[in-house]
């Protein structure tokens, strides 16, 4: 085996050559780990699938660091549909078994395979007929023999000069777990809608479930003109509405084109007198627009992939109704 980097106390090169070693070893476990993933891979999805269902719960359990990874992987599942709890494995010799019905499938973490409170719990697991997944370095380990299907972890050396702290079999073994939770969102349809019933507060949900309407401008910030009017008058409006675009509707309201501030600074470069033209001669026609029942997701890909700075709203049957300013979005914390 290569000697590892030793950090020196003094140089700090060698602090920074001692993380990128720690990096490279955890690296290859999880590349490790995905080239094991076989049939047995597919085995396991489908009893999860199976069990949920089913009705039943994916319960998740582990001792010593493999606990919190456990809560880690069962957390994830939980947060896209699969619902999980964790079973901490010395807990449920003393009454948590309780927590298991007999449609939950069980995933047990052991990097070793023989971990001793693991290996008790397993067995009484197994006399209630509820399906057990394992996931250990080495899929012929003595919990195998309660498991329904093996997982294994090839992380042949951890990131400690003792080989003995787990680090590199812990990031591959949350690797497969998160592998686990992705294929089991694909699989049962899971949408972003859903995503975001699971998220309510925080960035995450708000971004989430605000639609277009909850951030559009509409009434007295909206300036909505017929196509005849002049730039002048679009200009008024805007300054009136503290607004950076105009939007020319016809008699029944429907988008026809924009016209911005942008335009007005081309404008005044190029031609003469063009206060009193038209905006049906210098606004921009059919201009892109968005649905007032899309969600603010959308709205943000537009003003990202599109690179401009408002955006009209538009109803079923292209009538203007509102405006989105890029300028707004921060405030309403959606951007």
């Amino acid at each position: 085996m290569t000697p590892m980097i030793k950090a020196s106390a003094t140089d700090k090169s060698s602090w920074l050559a001692r993380a990128r070693e720690v990096f490279d070893i955890e690296l290859e476990a999880v590349t490790a780990t995905r080239d094991a993933i076989g049939e047995s891979f597919a085995d396991a999805v489908e009893l999860l699938k199976k069990a949920l269902e089913c009705g039943g719960r994916i319960a998740v359990t582990g001792v010593g660091k493999n606990l919190p990874v456990a809560e880690k992987m069962s957390a994830t599942m939980a947060s896209t549909g699969s619902t999980s709890f964790v079973l901490n494995p010395v807990q449920a010799m003393h009454g948590d078994l309780g927590m298991l019905a007999d449609r939950d499938c069980v995933i047990a973490l052991s990097f070793s395979g023989a971990s001793e409170e693991i290996l008790r719990v397993l067995p009484a697991i197994r006399r209630r007929d509820i399906r057990i997944i394992g996931i250990a370095g080495v899929a012929d380990c003595p919990m195998a023999v309660h498991c329904d299907v093996m997982l294994e972890v090839p992380a042949r050396k951890e990131a400690d000069p003792f080989d003995m702290a787990p680090t590199a079999s812990t990031t591959a073994t949350l690797a497969i777990g998160d592998a686990i939770a992705m294929t089991l969102l694909d699989i049962r349809g899971f949408r972003r809608e859903d995503y975001a019933r699971l998220h309510p507060a925080g960035a995450i949900g708000r971004t989430l479930l605000t639609r277009v309407t909850d951030v559009m401008r509409s009434g007295e910030r909206l300036v909505a003109l017929p196509e005849t009017a002049t730039v002048r008058d679009a200009l008024v409006a805007m300054t009136k509405a503290q607004s950076g675009a105009a939007f020319a509707v016809n008699g029944e309201g429907k988008l026809l084109g924009i016209f911005t501030d942008g335009d007005l600074r081309r404008l005044l470069a190029s031609s003469p007198e063009p206060l009193e033209r038209p905006l049906g001669e210098v606004m921009t026609r059919n201009p892109l627009s968005i649905g007032a029942d899309k969600m603010a997701t959308d709205l943000l890909e537009v003003f990202s992939v599109r690179h401009i700075d408002d955006l009209p709203v538009v109803d079923a049957d292209g009538r203007l109704v509102g405006e989105v300013d890029i300028s707004d979005l921060p405030t309403l914390k959606v951007l």
